[in-house]
């Protein structure tokens, strides 16, 4: 489906920006840093005065330390640009209790839980639900083995097959791409295959 036409006078009102880093830092450490940047297109009034256009309403920076099966093994935020200073980066520590949880284990589930409504900042809590995909992103083809090479050793197959629509194991790209995966009555039978967990290289 295409996207609804851009009306042609339409006007720049809000931007939200959210980048995701991820880096490799050796020894099985990564680092993910996730910012959030909200900026308005004109003067915006706040309770603490004027905020001009251009400059951030929210300027926040999210970052993780994490190992190669995903487990966090460090975290924490800071906020740089807000509308309540003192009082919207007043959260402490609080994102330090992301430490413990594994990015592909329950764990959007488990940030609402541990970060959800006052426990938290709204932004951050809701720009942690992206870190998951963003780090299989990073760990593709160095981390996780999304090809077929190696798959006769371990007889696993790629880790992104049943994990979204155009990958399903019954469908088109997996019978072209990953035809030993490939599985033409998945579906109708009701037999798909839970995907493997992260493989982490030796």
């Amino acid at each position: 489906m295409a996207l609804p036409p851009a009306h042609p006078e339409r006007q720049l009102k809000h931007r939200r920006s959210i980048d995701v880093a991820v880096y490799a830092c050796g020894g099985g450490r990564w680092e993910v840093e996730a910012r959030l940047v909200d900026v308005k297109a004109r003067d915006y009034p706040l309770a603490g005065g004027v905020r001009r256009a251009g400059d951030p309403v929210h300027d926040m920076t999210l970052r993780l330390v994490i190992d190669e099966q995903m487990n966090i093994l460090a975290a924490g935020a800071q906020t740089d640009w807000m509308p309540y200073p003192g009082h919207c980066d007043a959260y402490g520590d609080a994102y330090g209790r992301l430490v413990g949880l594994n990015l592909m284990q329950r764990f959007r589930q488990s940030v609402k839980e541990r970060l959800g409504g006052i426990q938290g900042c709204t932004h951050l809590t809701e720009m942690a639900q992206v870190l998951p995909t963003a780090v299989v992103q990073a760990f593709a083809g160095e981390v996780l083995d999304t090809q077929e090479s190696g798959q006769a050793q371990t007889d696993r197959q790629p880790f992104q097959i049943d994990r979204c629509h155009a990958l399903r194991a019954d469908g088109e790209a997996v019978r072209t791409y990953y035809p030993r995966w490939y599985r033409a009555d998945a579906s109708a039978a009701g037999t798909l295959t839970p995907p493997s967990p992260p493989q982490t290289s030796k």
